[in-house]
């Protein structure tokens, strides 16, 4: 190997390694934003669904097996969507109006990893809720989930391709008031107008044909067919929408992420 290829391999690896530091050091920073309010988000994150999902119970008299599952699912991504995305776009666009990321843009370091750690301090203050919605969905109703290996990649896509948007509305956003209106509505808007809690044939044409722009269609597909037969032909379809749905997030968040206030 000639002196030059040696100093290549040398450069490469000393990329790779940085990366790796860090993204380290940035996860570690997002991890100790959420260490003093894990509580606060764990109930944040979890009163809204659950109180939907008592609510439903209550309302509902002798649901079939369908339903229940609907309302469970529904509820898992009712808890995702308040904090992957709601909470996710209005913390960012704070820090970033606040000009926080100015202090970012100081550092020596790559979009890549920044954003990278975004997207998993959403994932780790969404995930809890998740599964502690269908733990108790599953008490409640009295019902048993259909558990496999599947529910991995399931679950990690669905939740960052929810995140994703929280995250990309966070960066994108031009002021903290819109940020806030936009989310609040797209939230109520994508948990009750969309067949996520109910039927796809329920809903208005206009409306099926907007559900699809969602994520949260295809994941509440997935998951339900997951958890009550196992993995399917349907499952795979849905899976690799969700996946499909997180790159294209990635990509337009790196693509529109500032680091300062635009005037």
């Amino acid at each position: 190997m000639s002196n030059l290829e040696t100093h290549q391999l040398v450069f490469e690896t000393s990329r790779i390694k940085q990366f790796f530091i860090e993204g380290w050091i940035l996860f570690r920073i997002q991890l100790s934003i959420i260490r003093e309010s894990w509580a606060l988000i764990f109930i944040l994150a979890s009163v809204f669904p659950f109180t939907t999902l008592m609510f439903l119970k209550f309302f509902t008299e002798n649901p079939s097996d369908e339903l229940i599952m609907r309302m469970i699912t529904g509820n898992m991504l009712f808890a995702l969507i308040i904090m992957g995305m709601n909470v996710m776009a209005q913390d960012i666009s704070s820090q970033k109006h606040q000009g926080h990321f100015t202090f970012y843009a100081s550092l020596p370091i790559a979009k890549l990893n920044f954003v990278l750690a975004n997207l998993f301090r959403g994932m780790l203050m969404s995930f809890p809720s998740f599964i502690i919605l269908g733990v108790i969905g599953q008490v409640v109703y009295e019902v048993q989930f259909k558990l496999s290996f599947g529910i991995i990649p399931v679950a990690f896509l669905t939740i960052m391709s929810v995140v994703g948007i929280g995250v990309f509305l966070g960066f994108w956003s031009p002021n903290l008031q819109l940020t806030n209106l936009l989310v609040q509505a797209l939230m109520m808007f994508v948990s009750f107008l969309t067949p996520i809690m109910v039927d796809m044939n329920q809903l208005p044409v206009i409306l099926k044909w907007v559900s699809y722009m969602f994520p949260t269609t295809y994941a509440a597909t997935a998951l339900r067919e997951l958890l009550i037969v196992g993995w399917t032909w349907t499952v795979t379809v849905n899976t690799l929408v969700l996946l499909c749905f997180t790159i294209v997030s990635y990509i337009l968040i790196v693509k529109k992420i500032n680091w300062r206030m635009e005037t």
